[in-house]
């Protein structure tokens, strides 16, 4: 027998192997020296063989402790006692403390529009303004977006679950209170659809995977009840890559409405093709580790990552608890500032939004951009790449509007390299399916898939897991000492630390259409934020799309 295979049999050196752990007939192998000694060789350790054979008995009785506690029933969304905390030391026991400016900017008289069609890319602000004018319905709102999303839906595969009795329900409460004066907000009545991670009461909540297309969870998530709250209507929920990652799900590969031959990146796929094409004014997306920022890209649209703990995740399927992030994408930064308004507050159901530093949100669109001091990651700017001339260009009118601009470089310590806290946090959300032989049902089986990578996140040793833990947090200070003096600063969207970099942190992000690429997708460029402090940050953004028409333009859905 193989040391390795020797090793796979008799258990873990101290870690669960899940799916990988065999029994003998009469129960689990023993464990061995030689077994041991292949287990190192994987974890890159060098134990003498007597050193081995001294730690053999509380091997042993660690894996007894697996098994034992495989035993306890350990839903999805059970979060582990221990939760992160991206405020780094220099403001921790402080409360973020804001100017009060919660008006809007004036919009001017809205009319509806000759042709309905138009509507499909009216922002949420516009078609806000046309229902609380009574213009127009919510319920006829609701009927137009439901019929673009029968009928384009098709040929983007976006969609896993139309919500149309549910929606037609609110839409109809939504025009009752309009009339008896119980008006809620800029987001009364205005249709929208959800990723379908997030749990709907009555319907499937899918998490785009084989598994799980069947599933039904008695619950609201709790960005689909404060939604209602504000008077939003859902109609809809939307792709997403199996489990969270890419945009291939059980039903195909969601498209971009830009090129049907290309998917919609991942994992909010169908949230951002969704908007893209004009099916629905905004949906809600989630991301780990680009999920909004990369739909956003490929569908062109703006996204935004509002910082960690800021917005509930109950009711969402867990991916990484210390990296989840759930916000809006839509079709500017001002729709996205007034669906963060309706999401933003403590949840003791999500505890990490109990750590945040402030639980409110105001408006900041009067902000004196002449004022704020704004940073660019010279090093990626100065990079060859497809979009540099776009990028190049958006550093200009940030220029014109007046913003100071100051090179920025981040820190250089290996942000890549910790990223496999989040396969294994997701081997550990994941681990029943696993070890159930389950995940021979998802769609995709390469080595890049989940199954391979949560069969390779058992051999990631706690220690391991705990020191990058302890690394990630070295660069939470060092990132933090970098960009302390800076409102915000702007970064190529691909290609440089930046994505990964703040994912980790977990600093808040909205990304922009600049431009198109040379193969016909959309170019973006993302802009970060201090924690805490999306306002500013989308402030910032908004002035830059009042000075562009990027954010205007839509595909021409010739299909």
């Amino acid at each position: 027998m193989q040391p390795l295979y020797s090793y796979l049999l008799s258990g873990a050196a101290c870690f669960a192997l899940g799916a990988l752990t065999m029994r003998a007939a009469d129960g689990p192998a023993p464990i061995t020296i030689p077994g041991l000694r292949a287990a190192q060789e994987v974890l890159g350790l060098r134990f003498t063989d007597a050193q081995l054979d001294s730690a053999r008995r509380d091997v042993a009785e660690n894996r007894d402790s697996y098994e034992a506690l495989r035993k306890l029933p350990l839903p999805n969304g059970l979060a582990p006692v221990l939760v992160f905390d991206p405020v780094p030391l220099r403001l921790r026991n402080t409360f973020v403390k804001r100017r009060i400016d919660d008006k809007l900017p004036h919009i001017g008289k809205m009319v509806l529009p000759a042709s309905r069609d138009d509507l499909a890319y009216y922002s949420v602000r516009q078609l806000g303004e046309l229902l609380r004018t009574r213009q127009i319905s919510s319920e006829e709102l609701t009927t137009f977006f439901l019929a673009r999303l029968k009928k384009y839906d098709p040929k983007l595969l976006c969609v896993t679950t139309l919500t149309e009795e549910l929606a037609l329900r609110q839409a109809r409460q939504a025009d009752a209170d309009l009339k008896a004066g119980r008006y809620k907000g800029p987001l009364h009545g205005v249709p929208f659809g959800v990723k379908d991670l997030f749990s709907t009461k009555g319907y499937r909540t899918t998490w785009g995977s084989v598994p799980y297309k069947e599933q039904t969870l008695d619950e609201d998530a709790a960005v689909v009840t404060r939604l209602r709250e504000a008077g939003a209507v859902l109609v809809a929920k939307f792709t997403l890559g199996e489990l969270a990652m890419g945009d291939v799900w059980y039903g195909g590969m969601t498209r971009s409405p830009w090129d049907l031959t290309k998917g919609s990146s991942g994992s909010s796929a169908g949230s951002a093709s969704a908007v893209a094409a004009g099916l629905v004014p905004f949906a809600i997306g989630t991301e780990t580790l680009g999920s909004i920022v990369s739909p956003s890209t490929a569908c062109g649209t703006t996204g935004l990552r509002p910082t960690f703990g800021r917005v509930s995740r109950a009711g969402a399927m867990a991916l990484s608890w210390s990296m989840d992030k759930a916000g809006p994408i839509a079709r500017s930064a001002e729709d996205c500032a007034l669906v963060l308004d309706a999401l933003v507050g403590r949840d003791p159901r999500d505890p990490a939004t109990l750590l945040a530093r402030t639980d409110e949100f105001y408006y900041e669109f009067n902000t004196d951009l002449k004022k704020l001091r704004v940073g660019y990651v010279k090093a990626d700017f100065d990079r060859n790449y497809p979009s540099k001339a776009n990028d190049q260009a958006s550093l200009e009118v940030l220029r014109k509007l007046g913003v100071q601009l100051v090179a920025l470089e981040l820190p250089k310590l290996p942000a890549s390299d910790m990223t496999f806290l989040l396969t294994a946090e997701g081997a550990a959300a994941f681990d029943d399916l696993t070890r159930s032989g389950r995940d021979a049902l998802l769609v995709k089986q390469d080595r890049n898939a989940w199954p391979s990578l949560f069969r390779a996140s058992r051999f990631v040793p706690a220690v391991e897991y705990l020191q990058a833990q302890r690394a990630r947090r070295l660069l939470i200070e060092e990132l933090d000492a970098r960009i302390k003096d800076l409102d915000a600063y702007v970064a190529p969207s691909f290609g440089g630390p930046n994505l990964v970099m703040t994912n980790l942190t977990g600093h808040p992000a909205v990304v922009l259409p600049n431009g198109m690429r040379p193969n016909g997708l959309p170019s973006t460029i993302t802009f970060t934020g201090q924690l805490y402090e999306e306002a500013r940050l989308l402030a910032l953004a908004k002035a830059f799309q009042d000075a562009t028409d990027f954010d205007e333009k839509h595909p021409p859905l010739n299909f």
